[in-house]
């Protein structure tokens, strides 16, 4: 994975405010580049530094394994859940996941300028890669 793609993903994250949550695909369709499995594998990998909490499946579930932090991180923040949160923080089971429609972050105008900032920046990053010199396109 491209590190500028690795960078521009990371930077949307970050703008995903507090008690919001966006899914993966949301996040390529922000950049305007790759596809919820490559977000997912940025954030996989890549994603410690970065409030990787708010970027769930689809579904509104989170990421596998990090359930319980999680949790945690959303009541936090008061993020919208849906289902026994509650059984699972006392026995470990129970099944609950983001309420995505009411959670999903709806951008700002300024958000959105950023977000088109970093999108033009990835763009110019990877269009200037693979321009070679002679000025053919690989």
């Amino acid at each position: 994975m491209r590190n500028e793609y690795v960078q521009a993903v990371l930077a949307v994250v970050r703008l995903v405010p507090a008690g919001t949550a966006v899914s993966y695909g949301d996040v390529a369709e922000l950049l305007g580049s790759g596809g919820p499995r490559q977000v997912g594998s940025v954030m996989s990998h890549h994603g410690g530094g970065a409030p990787w909490w708010r970027v769930l499946k689809a579904s509104g579930h989170a990421p596998p394994g990090h359930e319980a932090e999680a949790l945690l991180l959303y009541l936090e923040e008061g993020t919208p859940l849906v289902g026994d949160h509650e059984s699972f923080l006392r026995t470990g089971e129970g099944r609950w996941r983001v309420d995505l429609a009411a959670a999903r972050w709806a951008p700002t105008d300024s958000d959105f300028d950023n977000i088109d900032a970093v999108a033009e920046d990835l763009e110019r990053r990877l269009h200037r890669l693979s321009v070679p010199d002679d000025g053919m396109v690989l």
